[in-house]
């Protein structure tokens, strides 16, 4: 995504290499693999990567072949984004469609801080998303895991308390993929910055990986917190697109199920109320998520009482409040899809991206 910030680009490779080693011999590595789907998209931006000045303040290779910053242009809740949508950035769109992504993170350079949703917001008063308590424990959990992310202070210019920050109060991005991946793909996605030197030498990267091997190993297996299931209709068919919510955490674009009547909810170890709702009826259940679930989130399954359409769903699939407030315009520039200001809350720089989807 930056092609200047290379640190991360290059710990998705040595992951590569540590998952498929320690596959047979390390029982963590085999449980993970065995029910984790495991993405990884070393680079982004490989030719930012080749046109990089390989010093740790250059902006030379920041964006992309077209001079575009692809972590400035993905489609945005709060703003209408004009920029036209790079190749690389529908790539990556197009590749969210293809699973059901449960949690991601993209890994940059030029700081060392754990930063989580929203990166953008119409004040600073709704910069805070549904899902906080669970984002914070995910930086947290990384920061802490990290061999120095949760001092805060490792790079001289920044103070980041226990090594996070929420994105908009660090600064606003517009157009980022974190909040994409949130808002539009039903995947949570944190931001890791790793490195205070964007493309420090070569003889650092060894150092790096071993500072953060655990910390994204533990990120991982959080794929697996929360609660997953199947909705059926009274007829035993899966039910697509029927909406899946906790109670008082309501998203701008709802939780839908997958073709498969699949959903996954992120959720730290608590009491909720899960609402199913389908054209005709709804479910509301209390469940309880315990503490510990191994590799394996808990999982309950709904039947609703009528017959339903394979595709419950009538609106807008990619955001199904659409149909109420509105959010997208066509844009004139390319006859394409924006957004429209004033649109109110609710896979591993490189850009590196980690994506999970929870089996």
């Amino acid at each position: 995504m930056h092609g200047n910030e290379a640190v991360g680009r290059e710990l998705m490779l040595h992951l590569v290499d540590y998952l498929v080693t320690n596959y047979k011999s390390d029982p963590v590595i085999s449980d993970l693999i065995n029910k984790t789907r495991i993405h990884i998209m070393p680079s982004m931006n490989p030719d930012g990567f080749e046109s990089s000045a390989s010093t740790c303040e250059s902006l030379t290779g920041r964006y992309n072949k077209n001079n575009y910053d692809l972590n400035r242009n993905f489609p945005d809740a709060f703003q209408r984004n004009l920029a036209p949508i790079q190749p690389e950035t529908k790539a990556v769109m197009d590749w969210l469609q293809t699973e059901t992504f449960v949690l991601s993170a993209n890994f940059h350079g030029g700081a060392m801080v754990a930063s989580y949703p929203y990166d953008n917001a119409n004040s600073s008063t709704n910069r805070i998303s549904p899902d906080n308590d669970v984002f914070i424990y995910l930086a947290k959990l990384y920061a802490n895991t990290h061999a120095t992310m949760y001092k805060g202070t490792v790079c001289s210019t920044d103070s980041f308390p226990n090594g996070i920050t929420n994105g908009f109060q660090w600064y606003p991005v517009q157009g980022g993929m974190q909040d994409y991946n949130y808002i539009y793909s039903q995947c949570m996605e944190i931001t890791l910055e790793v490195s205070c030197c964007k493309y420090p030498d070569a003889s650092t990267i060894q150092g790096h990986w071993n500072d953060n091997k655990a910390a994204m190993i533990e990120y991982m297996k959080q794929v697996h917190i929360g609660i997953k299931g199947q909705v059926f209709d009274i007829t035993g068919k899966p039910v697509q697109n029927a909406i899946v919510e906790i109670v008082n955490r309501q998203h701008i674009c709802p939780y839908l199920t997958n073709q498969h009547g699949e959903y996954y909810l992120l959720l730290l170890p608590g009491n909720y109320s899960l609402n199913v709702t389908v054209p005709g009826t709804s479910i509301l259940k209390n469940i309880y998520i315990p503490q510990s679930q191994k590799f394996s989130a808990m999982q309950y399954n709904f039947t609703v009482s009528v017959p339903v359409n394979s595709t419950a769903s009538s609106v807008n699939t990619m955001c199904p409040r659409a149909s109420t407030q509105s959010p997208f315009a066509p844009d004139p520039e390319d006859g394409g899809i924006a957004l429209n200001a004033g649109l109110l809350p609710f896979l591993l720089s490189t850009v590196i991206m980690l994506l999970l989807t929870n089996q």
